[in-house]
């Protein structure tokens, strides 16, 4: 595991992943399915300026807890086609981005990923036209 990050430091990785996040929206157009890409790469912006904005008014450690948590909502999206669920995929991507930056223990990182609920059964996940309910 790395040393302990500063919030400058912890606030200017982040701020690098914004800017790849951008890079990637302006080229959205020049992909497969430019609407998917485009909305990946809008999702991992949104997570890096809230990790940012929280990073602002809390330790290091508060930050990644409060990332882990965040991950811990996401349904799981593995296996579906590339351009389905990129709002979902985009978040996953963006805190695991996040986590390898801070050099989080692959068992924790491990253990969150273990507790997100599956696609189907997240409560307020858009199916088909429908809500889920999770119940």
């Amino acid at each position: 595991m790395k040393e302990p990050m500063t919030t400058d430091q912890l606030l200017q990785g982040l701020k690098h992943y914004r800017r790849i996040a951008r890079q990637d929206m302006l080229r959205a157009p020049e992909t497969p399915w430019p609407d998917a890409f485009l909305q990946h790469a809008e999702s991992r912006r949104e997570v890096y300026v809230a990790l940012g904005t929280y990073a602002e008014a809390h330790a290091p450690d508060d930050v990644t807890t409060h990332a882990l948590e965040l991950y811990q909502t996401i349904p799981f999206s593995t296996g579906t086609p590339e351009n389905e669920h990129p709002d979902l995929k985009g978040r996953e991507n963006a805190l695991e981005n996040f986590f390898l930056l801070v050099g989080l223990d692959p068992k924790t990182r491990r253990e969150a990923r273990s507790r997100r609920p599956k696609l189907a059964a997240a409560p307020g996940t858009v199916l088909s036209g429908e809500v889920a309910t999770g119940s």
